[in-house]
């Protein structure tokens, strides 16, 4: 590990214990700081509305001063009850597609997270994933911490135990459970190596790929968000080149429990994922966005291609509409 890194994760890497709730309030109303928290979600009705109640009652409601002004589920599409639930649990629910019409949505949870930008007006926006179990609200105020208390911190992800295979919240479960390690399958296989090879100041990250991040509005909105699973990926690299190293942070939150994917879903996410360091390290020419996977059928091996995800938005500085939102 580089020693700039070493330096980095000595100065850069805290616990969400560290910055109480009381001290986040303070240093919230004496800069004045909104707060927003976004939840993509696409067919989680079944987590959806415990996290909403759960920053609800632990960062907005009863407090003197509240933690998050801003609380938006963005439905992508979802086929069962999200929209109702995260409504219902006191959520503001936007549909993707009624987000900046005049450009067709694409399937992706990218889409989803840019188009987000347009709905929301936080000074910081914090994007938590819509599946998870067992859910804490530190997993917002630890994130946001940093951001809050300290100027020069600008990108802040979020950092834990993520075991294989264990989606209980029971407590007597989880205190094995953290033994099984803490990168997800494509992380360790995909994103760590590309990170170590490629961009060695990014090798501290503990969770590259996770979900759950805070950010400054006034860096998001300067970044090129890839559509699909890239997404994170893209976000970090940028964000580093845009920043710089002592711009990024990550904070300890414990234990994240949440739905696994098939391997096959995995190898798609895989796939994105590579693409969008490949086209982040070159723009010349770039392989086949394609990949082909098997599937055992009645008479063999079957196989399906899929495409990978190649389209990115650009940074929301560069849109019409949120340019007019802004002057206005």
């Amino acid at each position: 590990m580089l020693e700039e890194v070493e330096r980095w994760l000595a100065d850069r890497s805290w616990s969400a214990a560290d910055r109480p709730l009381g001290q986040l309030l303070s240093a919230k109303r004496a800069a004045g700081t909104t707060v927003s928290v976004v939840l993509p979600a696409l067919n989680e009705e079944a987590t959806v509305g415990e996290i909403v109640e759960v920053i609800r009652r632990d960062l907005i409601e009863g407090l003197p001063v509240p933690l998050v002004d801003e609380l938006v589920v963005i439905d992508s599409g979802s086929t069962d009850r999200t929209a109702e639930v995260a409504a219902k649990a006191g959520a503001r629910v936007v549909h993707r597609d009624e987000v900046l019409p005049r450009i067709p949505a694409l399937p992706g949870k990218g889409e989803v997270l840019w188009r987000s930008l347009l709905v929301t007006t936080g000074d910081i926006v914090c994007f938590i994933d819509a599946d998870l179990r067992g859910f804490s609200s530190s997993f917002v105020s630890g994130i946001v911490g940093p951001l809050l208390t300290d100027p020069g911190v600008r990108f802040v992800k979020a950092m834990y135990d993520r075991p294989f295979g264990q989606e209980s919240a029971d407590p007597a479960d989880l205190a094995s459970a953290t033994a099984h390690g803490q990168g997800g399958r494509v992380t360790e296989l995909v994103a760590r190596p590309l990170l170590n090879l490629h961009w060695p100041l990014l090798a501290g990250f503990v969770q590259p790929l996770g979900g759950e991040y805070a950010v400054r509005r006034e860096l998001l909105e300067r970044l090129p968000f890839p559509v699909g699973y890239g997404v994170e990926l893209g976000l970090l690299v940028d964000a580093l080149h845009t920043a710089g190293l002592d711009a990024l942070a990550q904070v300890d939150v414990g234990v994240r429990l949440h739905r696994h994917q098939d391997g096959q879903a995995l190898g798609r996410m895989a796939a994105a994922i590579y693409r969008t360091a490949q086209v982040r390290l070159s723009r010349g020419h770039l392989v086949r966005p394609e990949l082909t996977q098997f599937e055992r059928g009645p008479e063999g091996f079957v196989p399906h291609t899929y495409a990978v995800d190649t389209e990115e938005r650009p940074p929301m500085r560069d849109i019409e509409e949120y340019a007019r939102r802004r002057v206005a």
